[in-house]
């Protein structure tokens, strides 16, 4: 069982001062992860646009005017094209998103089974990212061999309403609720930069951390302000702000990946490296991210390279928490006798 966070505690972290900040959010990072490990996956989207959501910050949404063209499910020869490549590329990490409100259990979800299991062959871990799924559909893309399911919060409940109203925030935890009962890892976290306060931030990373079980990764998206969509005119999120929310998620959820997700295009090494620093270590690689820019790889392999980490596979990162955990509860164990003894 976990203890449980408030939204008190969470300011009083992310309010510190950024040195000391970057400091607390280091040793936990030290503590259970690879301080030096980012684990490197690839995001495809294997059925575009047309979506029925009316999520304002989304190019695929069928309410939003962005001029993309939309398309129909990919078969699984050419979906295994793409999970070849990336493998090769060093991702250890292939999850697929489609553009759908919710998964039908229909022919086209029989060819997500067979896809999810083609992947899996290729002994990479295997996201997706589908939409609204029952407990059936969990189980099914759980024995198909999919790892882990991602489904975002995107904000706080508080300011959700004013992103989405064709899907509720409880329909949300409610698909968490059917990935974690299916005995998936549960990928969820958020967008920053959509006009929400700090608070709608802290509130969202509340929300996550007070999970039981925390989610086992957390992407954090700076918005895409995409034209055509209800958010075209917002500005890119405030780097440093970005980065204090990066270090809270970390320090709040220690075992989880942090994932820099969207919006890396449009920032610089130094906001990357600060990134890390807080916290951050997983990052999608390829020159799109569903349907918005991401940075080249070849950029990406640089920086790596100039600051000294390294790829981290999912095995050594499971080790890692493993021990970390067996630590804490030794550690629990010690206090408690320490306690007994001093009652006596």
């Amino acid at each position: 069982m976990i203890s449980m966070t408030t939204l008190e505690e969470l300011k009083s972290i992310y309010e510190l001062p950024l040195t000391t900040l970057i400091m607390r959010a280091q040793e936990v990072h030290h503590r259970h992860q690879d301080p030096a490990g980012v684990q490197l996956c690839t995001l495809k989207s294997i059925k575009t646009g047309k979506c029925s959501e009316d999520c304002k910050y989304c190019p695929q949404s069928a309410h939003n005017d962005t001029g993309l063209e939309p398309e129909k499910l990919l078969d699984t020869v050419r979906v295994m094209v793409d999970a070849k490549k990336a493998k090769e590329s060093g991702a250890t990490r292939f999850c697929m998103g489609a553009a759908w409100r919710r998964v039908y259990t229909n022919s086209q979800f029989s060819n997500i089974l067979e896809t999810v299991t083609a992947v899996k062959k290729l002994d990479l871990e295997v996201c997706c990212t589908l939409g609204m799924l029952d407990i059936e559909q969990a189980r099914q893309l759980k024995e198909a061999g999919c790892d882990v399911y991602n489904h975002n919060l995107d904000t706080s409940r508080e300011f959700y309403s004013k992103i989405i109203t064709t899907r509720t925030y409880d329909d949300r935890l409610d698909t968490l609720k059917n990935v974690r009962q299916a005995g998936m890892e549960v990928c969820s976290g958020g967008i920053l930069g959509m006009g929400e306060s700090v608070e709608d931030r802290l509130k969202m990373l509340l929300e996550l951390a007070n999970m039981d079980p925390q989610p086992d990764s957390v992407p954090i998206n700076a918005l895409v302000a995409v034209k055509g969509t209800p958010l075209e005119g917002q500005e890119f999120v405030d780097s440093i702000e970005f980065v204090r929310t990066i270090a809270t998620a970390r320090i709040a959820m220690p075992r989880a990946m942090v994932r820099l997700s969207a919006g890396r295009s449009q920032m610089s090494d130094e906001m990357h490296a600060l990134c890390y620093l807080a916290g951050a270590n997983s990052i999608f690689l390829g020159d799109k991210l569903l349907t918005t820019e991401n940075p080249l790889q070849s950029d990406d392999f640089k920086l790596l390279n100039k600051l000294g980490l390294h790829d981290l596979h999912p095995d050594a990162a499971r080790a890692i928490h493993a021990k970390s955990e067996a630590e804490e509860e030794e550690e629990a164990c010690c206090e408690s006798k320490q306690t007994v003894t001093v009652a006596h």
